[in-house]
């Protein structure tokens, strides 16, 4: 069953949720780089923020519809580079309270709504750590299919890039 979810534009007002959320070290245990400290949060906030004011669509503060003012998560498809391809990247990143009840796919599955149907993309990627198996199964079940690794930590394991087409993504919805 898939989770209902609200979805809000990020905004500076999301600053203390998304220091909760990202800067967890138990949602970065897949993180090489390991946490972020609040202060590199508060800037890819920003950079968020400024993908809104700009293209009018971005990540998304997440809550459940029963919580509507609980902030459980930060998510959705957002302009970006992932190894040599530019191209928007789908994003979801939850507190661990919300793991395991569906919200990874409801905000893949909205993110892939606004990029195909509502922007008319051609694409979505989705860069994954190999050992983050919850991650790679939530892209895997949105439709996304592993095209390529990229050397983006090095001394690290190459991450994973996932893809999904217009095509592919009109085909799984409307067979």
């Amino acid at each position: 069953m898939m989770a209902k979810i609200v979805l809000q534009a990020v905004t500076q007002d999301h600053l203390d949720a998304g220091i909760a959320i990202h800067c967890d070290p138990e949602t970065n245990r897949f993180n090489p780089f390991g946490a972020p400290t609040p202060e590199r949060f508060e800037l890819a906030l920003r950079d968020w923020v400024a993908h809104w004011e700009a293209h009018g669509f971005g990540y998304w503060a997440v809550s459940l519809v029963q919580e509507p003012q609980h902030v459980v998560g930060f998510g959705g498809v957002m302009d970006t580079t992932i190894g040599t391809q530019m191209g928007l990247n789908l994003y979801f990143r939850l507190s661990p309270t919300a793991w395991g009840k569906g919200i990874g796919s409801a905000i893949a599955d909205a993110g892939l709504h606004k990029a195909f149907v509502e922007r008319q993309r051609d694409a979505v990627l989705g860069l994954v750590r190999p050992k983050n198996l919850p991650s790679r199964k939530t892209l895997e079940k949105a439709g996304l299919r592993m095209i390529g690794r990229t050397d983006d930590v090095p001394g690290q394991e190459q991450s994973l890039i996932y893809q999904i087409t217009a095509q592919e993504y009109a085909q799984k919805n409307h067979p």
